[in-house]
């Protein structure tokens, strides 16, 4: 028996609310985490959230107008964008 299993999760809609981030996956789960996780996202408009292309055939997101990129292995694993340092 052989089973075709991806072996890279890949996105294929994603949904920002004021509380999450949800992507659809393209082999059917959904994934969400915390808004917070991204502070551009966070502190973005909701029209500048509304507007992202998926690149990498799936495999991330990208915010232009807020120069945010979130993978789905990022979401999968849990790692949340950091914030840059501040400088005195």
């Amino acid at each position: 028996m052989n089973i075709a299993v991806a072996d890279e999760p890949r996105i294929s809609s994603v949904q920002v609310t004021d509380d999450l981030i949800t992507a659809h996956l393209v082999d059917g789960r959904v994934i969400s985490v915390p808004l917070v996780w991204s502070w551009r996202l966070s502190q973005a408009t909701a029209a500048q959230r509304n507007r992202f292309e998926i690149i990498g055939t799936g495999h991330g997101v990208h915010w232009p107008d807020i120069d945010e990129d979130i993978s789905a292995e990022g979401m999968l694993f849990g790692t949340p964008a950091r914030r840059p340092r501040q400088t005195a």
